[in-house]
């Protein structure tokens, strides 16, 4: 994309930029910036009071500036004279440490210093809802095994092609799209990548999607769970490792079982063994565990994990490996921060590199119908609360993303909880007024 935005913005007819950053509860926060005064913008940054945004900041703190990464530019393909660039977030002349963007910068710095390029890509499920949220959009799509379905595609083809269009004019390798396995939900995939442009893509993908189905009368969301009985929102995430040329895929070694090499089989170890504290960023909300642990649903299956099991090309485990050289972690959903998704990734894989980590026992097993004869291999958390115990007591990983964002995360996503403890329900009506 070249560095300098001004210069950008002249060859692209670009007015404004957005100049974004994602906060720890994945909230996109931008300021739109007139191309006229980009210039400083690049140089010093767009302030912000960072404490107004979900970041462990009080009002005292000097204002936090938002640089803009001009590798990130994205021009808004449906309103060209926009351009939407991801921020580092800055304060006094150094990095925040807990912003999402720079955790995941200084995790991708760790791995090329180890002579590791994590490459990856993310399956970004959504629902397609009516504006007011309590139902999906579509009145005629009822079936119980809905996945696939090419008349409910067809009849929300409008949106879905103008964004794979989008897809394809800004380069992403856009492939396939489909209506999803619940009423309402679709996915769209495009090509895997490094891990800061896949993320960026993710952040960017999210916006772009939202502003679509807004200019069509309709409202996407991202949420886990947002309705009961159908399949939850997955954002699964296919994870490789690459050498320091990007050219020659280390976790590729057709000699060993599924042609994951022994790097590779040490990375998914680090996986397995942080997976119950890594829920606490890859299901990152109260609803996230509506999702991992809900019963059947209308169409026969959750298609989410709930227990630490790994496999080969098997969808019902927490780990796929669907062939040789990469493997597909099941357990993200919906809700997780694009950035940090990334960042926990790497800092588990890199643990269970060093330490040499065994991902344990294989299982074939359809973990669905026959998952209660599973002995041992953990169960994932049931709720956000249990998740972030979980979380606070792996010091390693905790040590891995960084101390002060780990605290910040924690101390935050406990408020939230504490939040939606405190919160009186109907359920509580429903059940106990006249005990």
């Amino acid at each position: 994309m070249g560095n300098d935005l001004a210069a950008f913005a002249k060859e692209n007819g670009v007015k404004y930029f957005m100049i974004s950053y994602t906060d720890l509860f994945s909230g996109q926060r931008a300021k739109l910036v007139p191309a006229q005064a980009i210039a400083d913008m690049q140089k010093d940054g767009a302030g912000f009071a960072g404490f107004a945004t979900w970041l462990d900041l009080t009002p005292a703190h000097p204002d936090m500036l938002a640089v803009p990464d001009p590798d990130s530019v994205i021009q808004l393909p449906w309103k060209p004279e926009v351009a939407w660039v991801a921020a580092n977030c800055i304060m006094d002349d150094k990095e925040v440490d807990q912003a999402p963007r720079n955790t995941l910068k200084r995790l991708i710095a760790e791995a090329a210093a180890d002579g590791m390029h994590v490459k990856t890509g993310v399956e970004a499920e959504f629902f397609l809802i009516s504006p007011d949220g309590k139902t999906i959009s579509d009145e005629y799509d009822t079936a119980s095994k809905p996945c696939y379905d090419q008349q409910a595609v067809m009849r929300r083809y409008d949106v879905i092609a103008e964004i794979c269009d989008h897809m394809l004019a800004l380069g992403w390798g856009a492939y396939q799209n489909d209506h999803e396995d619940a009423n309402g939900q679709f996915e769209m995939n495009w090509a895997f990548d490094d891990a800061l442009p896949t993320a960026d893509k993710h952040s960017f993908f999210k916006f772009m999607v939202k502003s679509i189905a807004e200019k069509h009368g309709l409202r996407a969301t991202f949420m886990p769970k947002p309705f009961q009985g159908l399949t939850g929102n997955g954002c699964h995430a296919h994870i490789s490792v690459w050498d320091k040329s990007g050219k020659t895929n280390v976790f590729a070694d057709n000699s060993m079982e599924l042609g994951l090499s022994a790097k590779g089989k040490n990375f998914l170890g680090g996986i397995m063994k942080h997976a119950s504290a890594l829920a606490a960023i890859t299901n990152p909300t109260v609803n996230s565990y509506k999702r991992i642990n809900a019963p059947r649903t209308i169409s026969g299956a959750t298609w989410a994990p709930n227990t630490v099991t790994w496999t080969g090309n098997n969808r019902t485990h927490m780990v796929r490996v669907p062939g040789p050289g990469r493997f597909e972690l099941r357990l993200p959903d919906g809700a997780a921060n694009p950035y940090l998704l990334q960042a926990v990734i790497i800092a588990a894989g890199l643990d269970g590199i060093r330490s040499k980590a065994d991902p344990g026992r294989r299982y074939d097993i359809d973990m669905y119908q026959n998952g209660h004869t599973v002995k041992g291999a953990p169960k994932l958390p049931l709720n956000l609360l249990d998740a972030l115990r979980e979380f606070d007591k792996d010091k390693s990983l905790k040590a891995a993303l960084g101390e002060e964002f780990s605290s910040a995360y924690l101390k935050l996503k406990h408020q939230e909880w504490n939040s939606y403890a405190s919160h009186f329900t109907q359920w509580e009506r429903d059940h106990t007024l006249d005990i």
